[in-house]
């Protein structure tokens, strides 16, 4: 039945039934008659079904609850005897919000090099995305904010403070600043995340809260699209400090610090709550405080 059931979620999750046997390396045929098999078994109609994949039904929408459940405590089950009988080994997949992706280093290297046997994919996500993959068993962990929208019921290590620079061609007048104001920064020609990422969300608060009007003339879910930009010479961008850090280095770019900001958002890592966690999801959780950096 386990079988069945993330058969099931990959149709959820992938909401097509080609690329959900897709995911699960089995032919559509075999994907479809596990699905059927799993409705006579538990004697409700699971799937809309037409000439295509039409969504759950309301019976579906619950066996999908049941089956996360009983998945993830499963696949935590496995996890742990392998680890028993083979040491810690296995993957892990980790979301993690762009801003924070020059620093995840800080946490996996160190990681890695305590568990030679584990391998880790590491993908960009908003901070939406992370919560949404994790409850679908699609991400283990995410690197997040943990402070600005809620998270729900995770369990959470806060790693370190976001603050937050602007980002300059050191051509422009505003590279020679010691120091900017957030509604000076307002009136410039900003390009910055959009809307969908919580970073846009959170420099679009602290801006109102100085008392002006957010206008971004270009925006991305790109962070490279923002510094391609701003290396022109004719847009700045708001951005945290880490990622500010990792591109003025030698590269003609300026970061100034924005003033009066109480703008610091914690970021760390966050799983889903259960106990136990597979033995990789733990360790991971412990290097987290481990290296914690606030």
């Amino acid at each position: 039945m386990i079988d069945r059931l993330e058969m099931f979620i990959a149709l959820a999750n992938e909401r097509h039934f080609g690329r959900a046997a897709e995911a699960m390396g089995v032919t559509q045929p075999s994907l479809s008659s596990a699905i059927r098999q799993l409705e006579n078994q538990l004697g409700v109609q699971l799937v809309f079904r037409g000439s295509r994949f039409q969504g759950l039904t309301p019976e579906g929408q619950r066996v999908l609850d049941w089956a996360l459940k009983i998945v993830g405590d499963a696949r935590t089950l496995r996890e742990e005897m392998r680890a028993r009988k083979k040491g810690l080994s296995g993957k892990l997949r980790i979301g993690v919000i762009p801003t924070a992706l020059p620093v995840t280093a800080r946490l996996t290297v160190p990681f890695l090099e305590r568990n030679p046997n584990v391998d880790l994919t590491i993908l960009s996500r908003t901070s939406i995305e992370i919560l949404d993959g994790i409850d679908r068993l699609e991400l283990d962990a995410g690197l997040t904010y943990l402070d600005n929208e809620p998270l729900g019921r995770v369990t959470l290590v806060p790693l370190y403070r976001e603050s937050y620079r602007l980002l300059v061609a050191s051509t422009r007048p505003e590279a020679r600043l010691p120091a900017i104001s957030w509604a000076e920064a307002a009136g410039l020609p900003l390009c910055l995340l959009t809307g969908d990422m919580q970073n846009r969300r959170i420099i679009n608060q602290h801006l109102s809260e100085a008392g002006a009007d957010v206008r971004a003339r270009v925006e991305s879910n790109s962070s490279i699209v923002l510094i391609a930009h701003v290396s022109t010479g004719r847009w700045v961008s708001i951005v945290a400090e880490a990622l500010a850090e990792m591109h003025t280095a030698g590269t003609g770019l300026t970061a100034v610090p924005i003033e009066g900001q109480n703008a610091l958002h914690t970021v760390g890592i966050i799983a889903a709550f259960r106990e136990p966690h597979t033995p990789v999801l733990a360790a991971l959780i412990e290097e987290a405080r481990r290296v914690a950096w606030m």
